[in-house]
């Protein structure tokens, strides 16, 4: 049994897609560098490291563009994610018991547009806050200077979600951005630890979870708007290399539920 389960996750993805439109499945296979979606690890308790027939297993798929979105939403309603429908990860059956759309019934499900993430944040009478605080729920790393960097560092978090942004959505934001959060931001809290994935050809990769906390050494309105609308976008978009086989799922953690116990050294 595998021990992490975000290829084959990805390949049922792409199966999905295929099920709807073959040439965009195609695509999204041949695609390099960004792509418009992401696929979680599969998530739940695996005793003696297998899955346990008694047991609700969750998966995770997100879309950035219209296109995927609409084929994801038809996979989930009327094809071949739909609950009762048995599906295939890495040899092993698994059936369908429900799809969540809304945080009402599962808290990491969610649906918006870019028009909204930018409104919510952006506009003038939104006050975003001094600090922002991210949950990384899955192995979290960096692709830079021909490295891999497992830190969460203000400047590659907020950098690699503006790439994202600016890759699908329809109204860029300023480049300047990368800047604000390298000269600006700096991390005042965390609490994170290591995490070992697995890689196909038997090698591994290091990444990061936990919680981590950027606070601005130089409040600006508008520039932590930004900020906080590409925080915003995480939840969608996850953060940092290999996010559609499992890796980079992160979203906000609000301020308010950031104790201080979370973070004792």
């Amino acid at each position: 049994m595998p021990r992490w389960w975000g290829r084959a996750a990805h390949a049922l993805f792409l199966r999905a897609v295929q099920a709807a439109d073959p040439a965009l499945a195609q695509r999204l296979h041949d695609e390099e560098g960004v792509r418009p979606f992401t696929a979680s690890n599969l998530l739940g308790v695996f005793p003696h490291g297998r899955p346990d027939p008694a047991q609700t297993y969750t998966l995770r798929f997100t879309a950035l563009t219209a296109e995927v979105a609409a084929v994801l939403l038809w996979a989930v309603r009327v094809g071949p994610l739909t609950p009762g429908a048995s599906v295939i990860l890495d040899e092993v059956s698994f059936e369908v018991v429900a799809a969540a759309l809304d945080p009402e019934a599962h808290p990491w499900a969610a649906t918006t547009t870019y028009a909204d993430l930018g409104a919510a944040h952006l506009l003038p009478r939104h006050h975003p806050p001094r600090r922002l605080s991210l949950h990384l729920a899955s192995p979290t790393a960096f692709h830079t200077n021909g490295r891999t960097q497992p830190l969460p560092l203000p400047d590659l978090v907020f950098g690699n979600l503006l790439e994202r942004w600016n890759r699908f959505a329809p109204l860029a934001l300023p480049e300047a951005a990368r800047q604000y959060a390298a000269e600006c931001l700096v991390i005042s809290r965390f609490h994170l630890r290591s995490q070992v994935v697995p890689l196909k050809e038997g090698g591994l990769r290091i990444g990061t979870v936990g919680e981590v906390t950027y606070t601005t050494r130089n409040y600006d309105r508008y520039w932590m708007g930004v900020m906080s609308a590409l925080a915003a976008l995480a939840q969608f978009s996850g953060v940092g290399t290999a996010v559609s086989v499992g890796m980079g799922q992160c979203r906000v953690r609000p301020s308010a539920a950031v104790a201080a116990e979370d973070f004792l050294a």
